[in-house]
């Protein structure tokens, strides 16, 4: 499941309907007002030439029809002496008046053709957007491999369907691998280092059995990546110049493998570790130390995973990138991430779907619909039945580890009363 979310959508929706529902009654009314004036103030200032503005609006609004008809009927008003009781008006001024509104109604058809043909190929590039955003961003199924999974995007660039995160799961014979990702930058100038990550990961997740190379595929992929780019961008350039903006550029990247046991092991480039969401309650997954982001320096020899325990049946993986903790309202305030996922994960056991509606709701008041950066979340549920170890057996660490303990709550070892 993928959704992307639009900048204000529905605050922005609901005035631009109320702003089409005037636009089609204005023109009308501004008839209408400039009439009834000349009938009923037939000594007062002539206000008949102010028809020639109905063309033009109804032209803004309802099309080049409604602008050929309504600059007629202004231009027969023009000519009908209404209203001109004691007036010295020649017929020179109502012909001249007559004149102008008819210049208007051309420009205006004339204006109201391009428009349409403006229009037309705007919405060819947002279907070749959407398209694109199935591409790069391809849509996650509901369920992958006894695994939950709902994914979002909210674009800080207005008009954007893609941005500068990005995120896949695979299931793999190695088992679920799963990435999640922030190129610097937002909006489309990040897409190109998204797709060439991306692409990179649906490969590589199958191709290497070591998950550490999965990463150093990622790595290479983005100098590769990154050296393309800086020669079109800098011809003159060799390499990536340090001087050149391609060189400052870095993208930080989280790698997860959840096993059949449940067992997750993780890399960590920069990245911001997930959530672990249980009925009621939101904490931090793991703790260790990450690496440095992707580009900025190169990934060292050895390349040990992080460990982070189970994830039991029914407990769910909220991963996302930082523009969900760095966005602030109009005071400066910081989203209360922790807070929010806590009151969306109150269901037994946590919805994926209601997670990412609610807390991308809570962001778009928070922001008051303006991220000022490209926000992604990736939720995984695991929906695989408990594998309890048997008694007497060292099986799975019910004492020792946070992943038993929870274990051991939520599937308790009957006991021998005899």
């Amino acid at each position: 499941m993928i959704r992307t979310i639009a900048r204000g959508g529905g605050t922005r929706a609901g005035a631009s309907r109320a702003w089409r529902a005037l636009v089609l009654v204005l023109p009308g009314l501004w008839v209408l007002t400039v009439v009834l004036w000349e009938i009923l103030f037939p000594t007062e200032a002539q206000l008949i030439q102010l028809l020639a503005a109905a063309p033009a609006i109804a032209c803004a609004g309802t099309g080049r029809r409604s602008c050929v008809l309504l600059g007629g009927l202004c231009a027969v008003f023009a000519l009908v002496p209404i209203g001109s009781a004691g007036r010295d008006e020649s017929i020179g001024t109502r012909c001249g008046t007559f004149a102008a509104i008819l210049a208007v109604v051309i420009a205006s058809h004339l204006t109201a053709g391009r428009r349409a043909r403006l229009q037309r190929e705007l919405e060819s590039a947002r279907a070749v957007a959407d398209a694109a955003q199935a591409v790069v961003l391809r849509p996650l199924p509901p369920r992958l491999d006894g695994l939950a999974l709902a994914a979002g995007q909210l674009s800080a660039s207005r008009g954007a369907a893609v941005g500068g995160d990005l995120y896949e799961v695979m299931a793999t014979e190695h088992g679920v691998r799963a990435v999640m990702g922030d190129v610097r930058g937002h909006g489309l100038a990040a897409v190109g280092t998204v797709a060439a990550l991306l692409g990179s990961f649906r490969d590589a997740a199958h191709d290497e059995a070591e998950f550490a190379d999965v990463l150093r595929r990622l790595e290479r992929a983005l100098d590769r990546h990154l050296r393309e780019r800086s020669r079109h961008e800098h011809p003159a350039a060799s390499g990536t110049d340090p001087q050149s903006p391609v060189a400052e550029d870095f993208v930080t990247v989280l790698l997860l493998e959840i096993r059949d046991s449940g067992e997750v092991r993780a890399l960590n480039c920069g990245h911001p570790w997930p959530y672990l969401l249980s009925p009621g309650r939101a904490e931090p997954f793991a703790q260790a130390e990450p690496l440095p982001p992707l580009g900025l320096f190169p990934l060292p020899a050895e390349l040990p995973s992080t460990d982070c325990g189970r994830l039991l049946p029914g407990e769910a993986l909220f991963l996302y990138t930082d523009g969900a903790e760095d966005a602030r309202d109009g005071t400066g305030r910081f989203f209360p991430l922790p807070v929010a996922l806590a009151e969306a994960a109150e269901t037994r056991p946590v919805e994926p779907r209601n997670v990412l509606h609610d807390v991308f709701a809570n962001l778009q008041r928070h922001t008051a619909g303006s991220a000022s950066d490209d926000i992604a979340i990736l939720v995984i549920r695991n929906d695989r039945p408990a594998l309890l170890a048997p008694l007497g057996t060292g099986g799975c660490d019910t004492g020792g580890s946070a992943a038993g303990a929870r274990q051991a709550a939520m599937y308790p070892q009957p006991t021998n009363n005899l």
